[in-house]
């Protein structure tokens, strides 16, 4: 079975050319959709070089938010199943055949975890993924989803969603009688940005997700635990830079 595979970007030349090798490494591709918010750094210069080597690229540029690149990336799909991967992931080995696994006639959707880079040697990285379990399946998340495309074929994503479009789409896959799993295997590796690692950044995205949160107890409390995890992280490279 071939896949499509969808990728957002917006000056994610940071991690893409890894994360790319990625899906080939480890994903029947079908046809790479690139679906990006006019970005100025290296991204369109590492997407054609996949497009000179695969020949299978279609990159398209847009003004919106994640809803309205995730509405576009859908039309654009072809296969019966196909991905939204995130701009800076990188995939586990064999991700698809791990996948292909769980792959029933119920079963609509396939997440594996996303693992924090700065957490894969850490003693708290077992407790993070039953923390991040628990939150993918109060609010969906899509760093790295196989999706039964016609469960979503006619979806609307509203175009104001910049974020918790993720949300959204699971919602409306478990509304249409289809299972939605998140697993610890198949997995990726998420690099998230440096800035993200400050204590400003860390509230601006805690405010963001209070909308949401307040509504879902226990995303409060796991998103507590998230904010612990920053404020170690932090204080760790402090600690570094001081020594």
């Amino acid at each position: 079975m071939d896949i499509d595979v969808a990728i957002l970007t917006m000056n994610s030349g940071r991690m893409l050319r890894q994360c790319i090798n990625s899906v080939y490494q480890n994903i029947p591709v079908k046809n790479l959709i690139i679906v990006d918010g006019y970005s100025n750094d290296a991204t369109a210069k590492i997407v054609k070089e996949f497009q000179e080597k695969y020949g299978n690229v279609s990159f398209v540029q847009e003004k919106g938010t994640r809803g309205s690149a995730r509405q576009t990336a859908i039309r654009m799909v072809k296969s019966d199943w196909f991905m939204f991967v995130d701009s800076d992931v990188i995939l586990s080995k064999n991700w698809f055949a791990e996948a292909e696994k769980l792959v029933k006639d119920d079963v609509g959707a396939i997440w594996g975890i996303e693992i924090w880079s700065v957490l894969r040697e850490s003693k708290l990285l077992r407790l993070f993924e039953r923390v991040t379990i628990k939150i993918f399946e109060k609010r969906g998340g899509t760093h790295d989803t196989l999706i039964r495309r016609k469960t979503v074929e006619d979806i609307k994503i509203p175009y104001q969603l910049h974020t918790y479009e993720d949300g959204y789409i699971k919602d409306w896959i478990d509304k249409k009688g289809y299972k939605v799993l998140g697993v610890y295997e198949p997995y990726c590796i998420h690099f998230r940005p440096e800035e993200v690692w400050t204590t400003r950044k860390h509230i601006e995205l805690m405010v963001s997700d209070l909308k949401y949160a307040v509504h879902r107890p226990v995303l409060l409390l796991s998103y507590g635990f998230y904010a612990g995890i920053v404020v170690f992280q932090i204080a760790s490279s402090k600690l570094k830079r001081a020594s």
